[in-house]
């Protein structure tokens, strides 16, 4: 297992911003902040997991058990964060390619667990599987604009254990870090962090350069998934990183106003985080804010119209607030097909979150609101990259 081996892959290329932005002064993010502790203070989080509810009773949260309802104290908030790591490795496979998530640059992902391809041979619309994650891991391996791996569409091929076969799939084909946002519950973590171990090597490597790291969504309004808590705590148990991402839905999922879901998409992320570090402190983490919008003629999802770029790059500020790394929303646009509205929301949101300071972003190569993968769309996003990349880079005038 993991024997294949390639020619030499392309250095990196992060992003490294020469100067930074930021969206909010500090009465914005103090607003946002205070009205993130209040909610989870008053109204709470909806958790169905038994063993997240006894550890958020053990350290003094107000747990209705019977609701499976979970109150937490600002202060409560506040002390369990204080122990998440800002900065940590990600491994790979290959030494070269690990990367240091440390604030000072931006690597990105492709996207993930899209359901539909344009089938690279007879150029037609069908059901992704297990194969297409092996072709796309090899595309990421050579490209120098991918830090790192999601697998970026799903095996339908293999429905009950897909996030199984993408990982071994995705480990056999890249040397590069790799992510997964589709393994939940504590049976396909263990078996995750056993893949992660033969890949480090050792259980002292798993931990020093973890290979894998895990995000997990959140599930809006206000409420938490019992699978993806429980694979959450077992990747954190395990030191490896796992991240938290809300999506909750302006006009549906969440309120009406950009600020209103912002805020509660960052109670939620909140939450978890906190879960994480009261569990095992120190455990490295990360935050992801990825909110969409209603049509609000046709109800139907938007995660790139004009006002759905703001809260990527304002929650990387509200991520960095909190004191843990953040992973942006980039790419993955609403275009049904690559064009210029494709190339016009990916480069936005891309360099607002570079420009705040992301760690990582992830989007590369999905359409149709990251369900559709078009094979040329990840080279022209890899295009778009490098633009940004360039563009934010500064200039050298001593030369």
């Amino acid at each position: 297992m993991f024997q294949e081996n390639y020619s030499v892959t392309p250095t990196l290329q992060p992003i490294v911003p020469a100067v930074r932005l930021s969206l909010l002064d500090d009465a914005g993010r103090l607003r946002l902040r205070l009205a993130a502790l209040e909610i989870l203070d008053e109204v709470g989080i909806h958790c169905p997991s038994p063993l997240a509810l006894e550890i958020y009773a053990a350290h003094g949260a107000r747990v209705d058990f019977e609701r499976q309802v979970v109150r937490l104290a600002p202060g409560q908030v506040l002390e369990a964060l204080a122990h998440a790591p800002r900065s940590y490795t990600l491994g790979a496979r290959d030494a070269d390619f690990d990367l240091q998530i440390d604030g000072s640059r931006m690597y990105c992902a492709t996207d993930g667990c899209g359901v539909e391809t344009i089938d690279l041979a007879s150029g037609q619309r069908r059901a992704s599987c297990k194969q297409d994650v092996a072709d796309f891991a090899r595309v990421a391996d050579y490209l120098p604009s991918i830090g790192f791996y999601w697998p970026i569409v799903s095996a339908q091929d293999h429905p009950s254990t897909a996030p199984l076969h993408e990982l071994e799939t995705s480990f056999q084909h890249t040397v590069k870090h790799v992510q997964s946002e589709t393994v939940m519950g504590g049976g396909l973590a263990k078996y995750a962090l056993e893949m992660a171990r033969v890949v480090a090597g050792s259980e002292a490597g798993l931990r020093l350069r973890p290979p894998l790291s895990l995000l997990v969504c959140t599930i809006s309004p206000l409420a938490q998934d019992r699978d993806g808590m429980e694979a959450a705590l077992a990747f954190a148990a395990a030191g490896l990183p796992v991240g938290f991402m809300s999506m909750a839905n302006l006009g549906s999922t969440a309120p009406a106003t950009i600020a209103g879901t912002i805020t509660q998409g960052d109670a939620e992320i909140a939450a978890a985080l906190a879960l994480v570090q009261m569990a095992y402190p120190g455990a490295p983490v990360f935050y992801s804010l990825m909110p969409g919008l209603m049509h609000p003629r046709t109800g139907g999802y938007l995660s790139t119209p004009w006002e759905g770029e703001l809260p990527y790059a304002i929650g990387v500020e509200l991520a960095h607030g909190w004191g843990v790394p953040a992973l942006a929303g980039v790419f993955g646009t609403d275009a049904p097909q690559p064009g210029w509205q494709a190339a016009a929301e990916a480069g936005s949101a891309l360099l607002l979150s570079a420009l705040c300071g992301a760690e990582t972003g992830a989007g590369l190569g999905l359409l149709e609101a990251c369900t559709l993968l078009y094979p040329e769309q990840i080279i022209l996003d890899s295009d778009i990259y490098q633009r940004v990349r360039i563009d934010v880079s500064g200039l050298d005038t001593s030369r």
